[in-house]
């Protein structure tokens, strides 16, 4: 069945997210090969990190730094000054590196194998980050950040404003990208898919890749609906949720 709203469905995010991640990738790569054909082949790929709750360094910035005064010489052994109170330590568990693994499409020459065009779908784990290093090479570069939390990718101007955001980079314009930004009613658009300099781009319709990644997936029966939504709306994105629930429940 069809998602009971006409883009992206909100309750995705929280409850089915890591799911729709891995569909939504290979939904979209068998929607560009008959585009793609035969000079072209879109292939998934995998990086693995490890990310240390400690890896930010503001986590780790001491609150009390101990120094010796200049020309001051350390109390002696025995003096009052080195009276300490004696506590018994609390064992306690630290957090441990976690192994990360990240899906992404990659377009590749037939012939040649060169990497032509890389494209993302944003998730939690990857959202700070971004393509920082495709944007250092010769490929172009297609975010889809279809999270309405985390941070956004950052620009120099104010984005857009929108819900959820597809950011087209070309490889002759390294630094500059074409934003598309919708907010949460509206459809997911049909955005450009940079291959070769000479050679026409692609499209991809992404409301046609998610309306069938969300039948496939059964997310009609697997989502709950009577839940909150999370991160939660803003008053008017909430008012038009409950109103599309409703028309749906009369429907019932």
């Amino acid at each position: 069945m069809p998602s009971v709203f006409p883009g992206m469905d909100p309750f995705i995010e929280a409850d089915e997210w890591e799911d729709f991640h891995a569909r939504l990738i290979t939904g979209i790569s068998d929607a560009l090969v008959p585009s793609l054909r035969p000079d072209y082949l879109v292939r998934t790929e995998r990086r693995v990190f490890v990310e240390h709750p400690f890896d930010n360094s503001q986590l780790i910035r001491p609150d009390l730094t101990v120094v010796r005064p200049a020309g001051r010489r350390s109390p002696r052994r025995g003096t009052a000054a080195s009276a300490t109170a004696v506590l018994e330590p609390v064992e306690c568990t630290l957090p441990g590196p976690i192994e990360v693994r990240e899906k992404y499409l990659v377009i590749r020459k037939l012939h040649s194998a060169e990497v032509v065009t890389v494209i993302e779908v944003l998730s939690p784990s990857n959202k700070r980050t971004g393509g920082e290093g495709v944007l250092q090479s010769r490929t172009n570069l297609v975010e889809l950040d279809l999270l309405r939390g985390g941070a956004r990718l950052p620009t120099m101007e104010p984005l857009p404003v929108g819900d959820y955001y597809a950011f087209v980079c070309r490889a002759g314009r390294r630094l500059h990208a074409d934003v598309y930004a919708w907010p949460l009613p509206h459809r997911l658009p049909t955005i450009p898919i940079p291959l070769s300099r000479g050679d026409r781009e692609a499209s991809l319709d992404l409301q046609a890749v998610f309306d069938s990644v969300y039948d496939r997936a059964g997310y009609d029966y697997s989502l709950d609906y009577r839940q909150p939504i999370q991160p939660p709306l803003d008053k008017a994105n909430a008012k038009w949720v409950r109103e599309v629930l409703k028309a749906l429940s009369r429907k019932v």
